[in-house]
């Protein structure tokens, strides 16, 4: 979407228009989940998060100064949204059992869940020890549907030029801080 057709569309949701509305909320939902994501919070908390930000976007609609760089909005709402769950998190003393995924599987092998959550925390360290650049560029372009590189441009404040080679070095480090892993219990590759 140019940003003439953004600019145009932003103005007829702040008038109102569902449809227009909707195709906000395809185009930018998944950069507003990957920023929430990104932080790390689980999914009932990202959800508040993702909501939070969409309403704050409805009421301030009408008055966006830059009509055209409502991604750019939406992402630093989600990311205040986001360090305040953080926050009111750090208040609360967890009480009770964590009681974790089911360990049963699909299949009847039990062992691949744990399996899964082994690799997906290797995965997860590697991505942890990547510079926050790295770890930014990889959320927003994670993001379902994919954002354009414009877009990524724009909420991360990074040349277009650029996100396709930082990608590569990005993920190139993440694959190489992952083979290179000496962790004793290091999680066997399963197929999904």
């Amino acid at each position: 979407m140019s940003t003439l057709e953004l600019g145009h569309v932003v103005g007829r949701a702040a008038g109102g228009d569902a449809k227009a509305w909707n195709e906000l909320v395809q185009q930018y939902s998944g950069l507003v989940w990957s920023v929430a994501r990104g932080y790390g919070l689980d999914t009932a908390d990202a959800a508040d998060v993702v909501q939070t930000s969409w309403l704050r976007l409805a009421e301030n609609l009408a008055c966006l100064r830059d009509p055209d760089r409502v991604g750019a909005w939406l992402a630093t709402t989600a990311r205040r949204e986001s360090l305040r769950v953080l926050r009111r998190g750090q208040r609360q003393i967890p009480s009770g059992m964590d009681l974790g995924e089911d360990i049963t599987s699909e299949d009847g092998q039990p062992e691949l869940p744990v399996l899964r959550r082994e690799r997906d925390a290797a995965v997860s360290h590697a991505f942890q020890g990547l510079p926050a650049l790295c770890r930014a560029l990889l959320r927003v372009l994670m993001s379902d549907p994919a954002p354009s590189y414009a877009e990524v441009s724009e909420v991360l404040d990074m040349p277009v030029g650029s996100i396709g080679p930082r990608r590569a070095r990005c993920l190139d480090r993440m694959r190489t801080a992952f083979e290179t892993d000496d962790e004793p219990n290091r999680p066997i590759e399963v197929a999904r």
